[in-house]
């Protein structure tokens, strides 16, 4: 037995401790305290990850800039993140006279909690008894997911409307512009995982990924991978705030705790799309290799993936600039949109017709990818690369 199974076995003896103890306890008392063990786990996770996000990603991106970056506070600059916490407590909040009082307090309560909501449904290592540990395992996990991946677009909207500022609104209105149109190929992109599946429920994702669909969907990824780049307005689409177009965006008159939220929130938003993609394309907790050449428990190689789709996000941050809104916007319904369809279209001939030999799609897929992405890159750019005339 390795250091896994006898951690593994713990566990076990916890739960069924805390199991006999919760028994004579009412029913409404059990459900409310799985409930809030569960939250505070998810708190401290979704917390102590953030920061450690904030920190990677200015330590790397001053490397990518031959500079050194946060250094100051604590070894390494490790405790910048708490620094800077700091720092935005002590501010002052400031509202404008204006604005909405109520609304532009909720607006960034209303765009940091789903991103919490989101690990709700997301399963992070097996348990002793072969389930997955996971605080809620719906049987429609990813329709959960689209759901309240969605609700972050209303606290963006409420926050440039509740700051009396035009340009703020007008940020706002954009940010939802391109969020909704990166969030139609984004929901096709995951179809061809589900018609591989045949199921909505996370756990079910993972233990179906004898394959990494990554391999398997790798126009899916891709489609998925970049959409969700935009969502969390990432450059080089972080049109949304960005100096050079409307001042700071949705939240220029934000301020202190407040504005914090919203940039926790985004980091928190890019810490659940990387659960995601872990999840749906790169097997979960699943082992890539032979348990005799890495004997490491399940949890921590959840872990190594997500911070890995982390790195590529912020790699690509660091690296290509920044797109106009035109085409950006075209980006999405010109090239995207119909890729997901034709995604769709090839992976329901698989299911149907494709023999039980998965390993033999894999170069197939790959092969058709590339092709469609460098056929329909050729016609998008030919069209005018995203541009959109507007003539009288």
């Amino acid at each position: 037995m390795n250091a896994w199974d006898y951690i593994t076995q713990l566990f076990g003896w916890l739960r069924g401790l805390f199991d006999g103890t919760i028994t004579t306890l009412p029913s409404w008392a059990v459900v409310l305290l799985d409930g809030i063990i569960g939250i505070i786990l998810i708190l401290s996770f979704f917390t102590t990850t953030v920061m450690i996000f904030i920190w990677l990603e200015r330590r790397l991106v001053g490397r990518f800039q031959i500079r050194l970056g946060p250094n100051r506070a604590g070894r390494f600059g490790l405790l910048q993140p708490v620094a800077d916490t700091i720092k935005v407590l002590i501010k002052e909040d400031i509202v404008p006279a204006r604005g909405d009082k109520w609304v532009h307090w909720l607006a960034p309560v209303v765009v940091f909690v789903p991103a919490l909501m989101l690990f709700a449904v997301i399963p992070i290592a097996p348990t002793y008894d072969g389930a997955n540990a996971i605080l809620a395992d719906l049987n429609i996990g990813i329709l959960y997911i689209i759901a309240i991946g969605t609700l972050g677009i209303i606290g963006i909207f409420m926050a440039g409307w509740a700051s009396n500022n035009k340009y703020s609104m007008v940020g706002a209105m954009r940010a939802v512009a391109q969020m909704i149109s990166y969030e139609i190929p984004m929901v096709l992109s995951i179809i061809g995982v589900l018609l591989m599946v045949g199921s909505l429920q996370m756990g079910r994702i993972v233990a179906e990924q004898s394959i990494p669909f990554i391999l398997l969907q790798p126009l899916g990824f891709l489609i998925y991978f970049i959409g969700a780049s935009a969502e969390l307005n990432r450059c080089p689409m972080d049109l949304l705030e960005a100096e050079s177009e409307i001042v700071a965006g949705y939240h220029t008159e934000y301020s202190g705790i407040k504005f914090s939220l919203f940039y926790l929130a985004e980091y928190g938003n890019a810490l659940a799309v990387s659960a995601i993609i872990a999840t749906l394309f790169l097997a979960g907790w699943k082992q890539p290799f032979s348990q005799e050449l890495f004997i490491l428990p399940p949890w921590l190689w959840f872990v190594i993936k997500l911070f890995t789709v982390f790195f590529v996000i912020m790699w690509i941050r660091s690296t290509l600039p920044r797109l106009r809104v035109d085409q950006l916007m075209g980006f999405a319904w010109k090239f995207l949109l119909p890729l997901a369809l034709i995604n769709i279209f090839i992976t329901g001939i698989e299911v149907l017709f494709w023999p039980t030999s998965l390993w033999a799609l894999v170069p197939i897929n790959i092969a058709i990818a590339g092709g469609l992405i460098f056929l329909w890159s050729r016609l998008f750019f030919k069209l005018g690369g995203g541009r959109v005339e507007v003539g009288v």
